[in-house]
């Protein structure tokens, strides 16, 4: 939990700040994505908002419990992870069929799809077996 913490901290606080950010229309217009006033695009990222606060959400109360030393910390963080990942996999996915292709926004987006991919299998090798239920 010592690297992932400070990523949880990271990306968790990251979508806070952005949608904060979004919500009072502070990010400069040279930053906004191409047709951000087109409202289905503004809908298409405004999709995202209930994920990425789940996201936060699950993140931040991974770290509550480990520092509670709740086993639990484990599978809330591994969902954190698999949502990270997801969430910046539409969006490279939304950029890659538009067409579009400005760093400002792909290199985020890669961060949330890649960096959990780090985490994720030491999680899942931790998951024990299902029982067949035979005895």
């Amino acid at each position: 939990m010592k690297t992932l913490k400070y990523f949880f901290l990271l990306v968790d606080i990251g979508f806070i700040g952005y949608w904060l950010i979004t919500a009072l229309h502070l990010i400069p217009a040279q930053y906004l994505y191409n047709d951000y006033t087109n409202s289905i695009l503004v809908n298409w990222n405004w999709s995202f908002f209930p994920l990425d606060i789940l996201i936060s959400a699950t993140g931040l109360f991974s770290i509550y419990l480990h520092s509670k030393q709740k086993k639990e910390w484990k599978a809330i963080a591994l969902v954190s992870l698999v949502l990270t990942s997801v969430s910046g996999l539409q969006a490279v996915s939304y950029w890659t069929l538009s067409g579009e292709m400005d760093l400002n926004w792909w290199l985020p987006n890669l961060f949330l799809l890649i960096y959990p991919l780090f985490y994720i299998p030491n999680f899942v090798k931790e998951v024990p077996a299902a029982d067949s239920g035979r005895a």
